[in-house]
């Protein structure tokens, strides 16, 4: 059985998923970025206590194909920022081949779901990355900039004061530095 998960944007949710499942005495067979599969389908009760479960730190099961699709971009937008290897092609060229789809298709539903563009939504991660490496790495910002595939510091310091309101020396002397979780990257107007 193949279960889809929102939010699943790191390794300690891999980690808290599998646990989950354990707890409930069903050894998944793989658990990935927003998607886990089992070698027994789950009843609808297991079902209930796993997602009761995973709800308490913000992962919610995905059931409409349309929900699925987008977790699908997100997972893969992630993978294109952190990947450790320089991609060398853009991020709808990635993400047309990953996902097996016309990109104008899947940027499409994309925005009418999630209220902003995938290029939008791989900017505001890279920003989350980016404070993140501000606050807790020990490198510089043309390092920073080059490891999120800007193509110098001047581009990285304009996206990221864009996306923050700061420059990035400015976030850096902050006392109170606010970062954001992956669930709030992209917001649903209510």
């Amino acid at each position: 059985m193949k279960i889809y998960i929102r939010n699943m944007a790191c390794e300690s949710c891999k980690v808290f998923v599998k646990e989950a499942l354990e707890d409930l005495d069903i050894n998944p067979t793989r658990v990935a970025l927003g998607e886990v599969e089992t070698k027994e389908d789950l009843s609808n009760n297991t079902l209930k206590k796993f997602e009761k479960s995973i709800n308490t730190v913000g992962l919610e099961i995905v059931e409409n194909k349309g929900g699925i699709l987008i977790e699908q971009i997100k997972n893969y937008c992630l993978e294109y920022v952190n990947s450790e290897k320089e991609i060398k092609v853009n991020a709808s060229e990635y993400l047309s081949k990953k996902i097996k789809k016309d990109y104008n298709y899947i940027s499409t539903l994309f925005s009418e779901i999630e209220l902003m563009t995938i290029n939008n939504f791989i900017t505001a991660y890279k920003m989350e990355k980016a404070k993140e490496m501000i606050i807790f790495d020990d490198v510089s910002f043309t390092e920073i900039a080059h490891k999120l595939n800007y193509n110098n510091l001047s581009a990285f310091s304009a996206a990221f004061k864009k996306v923050t309101g700061f420059n990035p020396t400015h976030f850096k002397n902050l006392k109170e530095k606010r970062r954001l979780a992956i669930q709030e990257l992209t917001k649903k107007a209510d």
